[in-house]
């Protein structure tokens, strides 16, 4: 096994929605097209998936989003990366994991989205599923924290999260913390 390899499954996940719009150009050519998976350390990186992986956040975050803040935060350096490619190396979904820290008790999964030409295909839930099976098998016992949109609560709630907090304002976007215990 190449040491490129070492870091990537599969889910056995295939795309087989009715394409949008947005989609029918990724989607048309191969409509049950499989997504590889990886799930690496920020060293274990390519330039090529840190590039994607920065352009994709760029784009949902900062433009779609309207919330310009600091994205890259150095989090990144220490976290572990999921991310799901389509089969010409496009970046369908993706999310961080940090590690917990002095500060912080927890693992917190956090950055997550899904591509425009990827969205409405169920890879939220998939990649969701994904990370809580990687983390609970190299972590185990420790709680998982996420700072999410609060209108996702019943989303994660379905995954055995719970907020932990009020909801707040965060970016002109209401936020609230949920945690699963361990």
């Amino acid at each position: 096994m190449r040491a490129s390899q070492r870091h990537c499954f599969s889910l056995g996940i295939s795309i087989m929605s009715t394409p949008t719009a947005a989609a029918s150009s990724i989607t048309a050519a191969a409509p049950s097209a499989s997504l590889e998976w990886r799930w690496k350390p920020f060293g274990a990186l390519t330039p090529s998936e840190i590039y994607a992986i920065l352009a994709a956040r760029s784009d949902v975050f900062v433009v779609e989003q309207h919330c310009v803040y600091r994205d890259i935060d150095h989090a990144d350096l220490d976290a572990w990366h999921l991310g799901a490619y389509d089969a010409q190396g496009r970046l369908a979904c993706y999310l961080r994991v940090l590690l917990p820290d002095a500060s912080e008790p927890d693992i917190r999964i956090g950055r997550v989205l899904t591509t425009q030409p990827f969205r409405g295909m169920g890879l939220g839930n998939a990649m969701l599923s994904a990370a809580l099976e990687r983390i609970r098998a190299q972590w185990p016992d420790t709680p998982i924290s996420l700072h999410v949109q609060a209108h996702l609560q019943n989303f994660y709630g379905a995954f055995g999260f719970a907020p932990s907090s009020d909801v707040h304002d965060e970016d002109g976007i209401a936020h609230v913390w949920m945690r699963s215990p361990a």
